[in-house]
């Protein structure tokens, strides 16, 4: 679910990078930085990287409703609800610097302007997904400077989304208990 969601991401900002710049190619990847070794990601030079920074558990994402019937209530785990931290860093340097720089002010207009995506504006959306919604996140110097220490240190221009609310429901059932049922009151002589 997470991989589809900033799969979805990712293509839809691909698709109006393409069309306000006139290319063919893909300017954002779906990519960590860095490669397990440290050296630095194949496919990542002069594009817009898209990574997970972080998951969170969203106490408030609403309840999904689960089956039952007049008699019996299927019990199940309460799906968990996620915010993911998102980071798009524009990994151009020298003579590259100032088109990422550009690609990065695109990508806020982008999602300034398209903060939700749900089935009705954008029907490919995996099924599983009921909606995104991306909400700008402001890190003082401090956590960018633990963020990037993460990533070993090397800043690059970017900005950081929360993308709520992805919703994990491997809805597997254990088993089914008895409905509770108001009693029946009856008044006067048994019969």
């Amino acid at each position: 679910m997470i991989d589809a969601a900033l799969a979805h991401i990712a293509q839809q900002l691909n698709q109006s990078l393409r069309r306000a710049y006139l290319v063919a190619e893909d300017l954002v990847v779906v990519s960590s930085l860095h490669e397990c070794d440290g050296g630095l990601a194949t496919g990542t030079a002069n594009r817009l990287a898209l990574f997970l920074v972080n998951l969170q558990r969203d106490t408030v994402g609403g309840v999904t409703p689960r089956a039952s019937s007049q008699t019996r209530h299927l019990v199940q785990p309460a799906p968990v609800h996620l915010n993911l931290m998102l980071m798009v860093a524009a990994n151009f340097g020298g003579s590259t610097y100032q088109e990422g720089l550009k690609l990065l002010s695109s990508t806020l207009a982008f999602f300034q302007s398209r903060p939700l995506f749900d089935h009705h504006n954008t029907p490919e959306l995996d099924r599983r997904i009921e909606r995104l919604v991306l909400d700008l996140e402001n890190l003082d110097y401090s956590q960018l400077s633990q963020v990037w220490g993460l990533f070993g240190g090397r800043y690059l221009p970017s900005v950081v989304y929360r993308l709520r609310l992805i919703t994990i429901d491997a809805g597997h059932s254990q088993g089914t208990v008895p409905s509770v049922q108001a009693p029946t009151v009856r008044i006067g002589s048994p019969t």
